[in-house]
């Protein structure tokens, strides 16, 4: 007979993995309102009433919800739409796409995309020429994977008034021929110079890139997110509009922490500007507490800001330590006014001199502020020196994990080892040393430069090697491996800690908050190398289904 406590829906048949050390492990859940009202083992079926909807997990796992904590999804919804280069790394099929999508939009003022891969092109930079065959008459603009550089091809160039006597932007780069000639791939900043002249998808194109990317994260078991950039940037367009929309309209199930952009051609001026959106913007299942710092670039093309000076190909030292986009000591001044009025900071920091730096400014507004609960978190942490590991738990910074980086594969042996030299290449994403040290572990995607599927990360997490990785390959720092049960943490209860919805998310808790998911197997039950085939069978935000497969 049904029952006023009675539950709305129960999960039996277990196992469940809570990420809740006080109860590690059940077989059993129950929700009701939206919330979990009991977590435990046969005694939860006392709870299953005549309209109850019981999900038997038939020895698959229920883990709470993933919550990425660096992605960028309006971006990657908008690309899947676009001229979409992302699931290859073969060049001939880039031009027979970008072909074939400027034959299938004749009226397209400009042809764009991207998702290119580095490793695809000698050197990582493909040239306009290959462009200018298929598509002479319109600009081409394609970023890649990484969105840290572009391939445009000539006529691109000529709009944005880019030849031979064009310097080089100050945070970025133009890649020349001998004659100092631009060849078609533009670096950082001088992305920015012809990607400014970009039309911007229109209001409609920007809610419906939002909600096919909603779409996606949540058919990877994604309930929650901080997206990473809100505000203009590059090519990438504001994605807050679009975020109000879905929130009036009601299609925003995630919840989503907004990384406020701040704009480093600025200063401290831009803080009052800051505080307006963050009250303005959050809304709803939407809030925007943080600012997001991009302190450097990336490895691949020596912009990621380094202690030492990269290597040349022939591996002499170079004149190059990359890009502090930021001086350090105007960071350290505005981090601590940011922190003072309670604003998280999301630090992009990939390379060892850019990593110091941010934990400098940490340390800078933790004397003047005192310790407050801001979170601050570090993303990328490509190499991070070994005196700076501990002072992620000294200074209660986060670290913010894109597992999926942390392997060999040709962007890492071709374009990034043989720069780095072998001392500094064994300080790459250094998960183990970070866990062993105490810091707090969180962890994203960076949709779209790679796959948002958390299980993916996870298994790189845990085996230091690509899922598809060809026989043979090494494994990449095994010391640097993280368990199971750790991965999966990093990627709920730890990205729940930054993103402030610890309390309510994060863990398979009474009271908490039912956003679950159900896998279609036991990965702690099989081999490791077999993590990554794991799919997600069914997603659940406050006990509502959002996301079904076809065989769930």
């Amino acid at each position: 007979m049904s029952h006023p406590q009675a539950a709305d829906l129960v999960f039996t048949g277990g196992p469940v993995h809570t990420v809740d050390p006080a109860r590690s492990s059940a077989t059993g859940v129950a929700v009701r309102g939206g919330r979990i009202v009991a977590v435990g083992h046969d005694e939860v079926l006392d709870l299953v009433g005549t309209r109850t909807e019981v999900v038997d997990l038939a020895g698959r796992l229920l883990v709470p919800g993933f919550q990425d904590a660096h992605v960028h999804p309006q971006g990657a919804g908008l690309e899947l739409a676009l001229c979409h280069l992302g699931d290859t790394v073969d060049p001939q099929e880039y031009l027979r796409r970008v072909k074939a999508y400027a034959d299938e939009h004749p009226d397209a003022e400009w042809i764009t995309g991207g998702g290119w891969s580095m490793e695809a092109f000698p050197g990582g930079t493909p040239t306009a020429a290959l462009l200018d065959a298929i598509v002479p008459d319109r600009p081409v603009f394609l970023p890649n994977r990484d969105h840290h550089g572009a391939w445009v091809n000539t006529r691109a160039l000529q709009l944005a008034g880019i030849d031979a006597r064009t310097p080089d932007p100050a945070d970025g780069r133009i890649e020349r021929d001998a004659d100092g000639n631009p060849t078609g791939t533009l670096q950082e900043g001088a992305v920015h110079v012809v990607g400014a002249l970009v039309p911007d998808p229109t209001r409609a194109e920007q809610i419906a890139a939002l909600l096919r990317a909603q779409a996606v994260l949540h058919s990877y078991g994604v309930t929650a997110w901080q997206d990473a950039i809100i505000g203009t940037y590059a090519n990438m367009t504001d994605p807050s509009p679009a975020y109000h929309a879905a929130i009036a309209d009601g299609l925003l199930t995630a919840r989503v922490v907004g990384a406020l952009w701040w704009d480093r051609a600025r200063g401290a001026e831009q803080i009052p500007e800051l505080i307006a959106r963050r009250e303005e913007l959050s809304r709803g299942r939407f809030r925007a507490g943080t600012v997001k710092i991009m302190q450097d670039g990336i490895t691949e093309n020596h912009t990621a800001a380094m202690l030492d000076p990269y290597l040349t190909c022939c591996g002499c030292v170079s004149d190059n330590r990359g890009i502090s986009f930021v001086e350090p000591d105007e960071l350290n001044r505005h981090v601590t006014a940011l922190d003072a009025v309670g604003f998280q900071v999301h630090f992009h920091a990939l390379g060892d001199r850019a990593v110091r730096e941010a934990l400098n400014a940490v340390e800078a507004a933790r004397a003047a502020n005192g310790r407050r609960d801001t979170r601050h978190h570090l993303a990328h942490l490509q190499v991070v020196h070994p005196e700076d590991v501990p002072r992620f738990r000294s200074l209660g910074a986060t670290a913010n994990l894109q597992a999926l980086w942390a392997a060999h594969e040709p962007q890492m042996d071709e374009l990034t080892l043989p720069f780095l030299g072998a001392r500094r290449g064994t300080r790459q994403y250094p998960f183990g040393d970070l866990l062993r040290s105490g810091a707090t572990l969180a962890a994203g995607s960076d949709w779209p430069v790679s796959s948002p599927d958390p299980m993916a990360a996870i298994h790189v997490a845990v085996n230091r090697m690509a899922p598809d990785a060809p026989e043979g390959t090494q494994v990449f720092l095994p010391e640097q491996r993280l368990d199971l049960g750790t991965a999966i943490a990093a990627y709920t209860a730890g990205s729940a800690h930054v993103n402030h919805l610890d309390d309510t998310t994060g863990s398979i808790t009474t009271g908490r908050f039912a956003d679950l998911v159900v896998l279609d197997r036991d990965p702690f039950a099989g081999p490791p190398a077999e993590i990554a085939a794991t799919r997600v069978l069914q997603t659940f935000v406050e006990g509502r289904r959002v996301h079904a497969a076809s065989d769930a």
